[in-house]
């Protein structure tokens, strides 16, 4: 399937995906959450927060 970042707009290929899953654009790198399969749907990842043992 053909994907296309969000954030450059570049288009890659990937085999299979699953929502919640983080990918990563090989062209600018940014950390990308699948959001819906059917239609593909992404958005920015989220930042992972610090943990500091809570």
């Amino acid at each position: 399937m053909t994907i296309t970042c969000p954030e450059c707009g570049a288009e890659f290929q990937l085999d299979s995906i699953e929502v919640g899953e983080i990918i990563q654009c090989p062209e600018c790198g940014v950390e990308l959450e699948v959001l819906e399969t059917d239609p593909v749907k992404l958005a920015l990842a989220p930042d992972e927060e610090e943990d500091w043992g809570e």
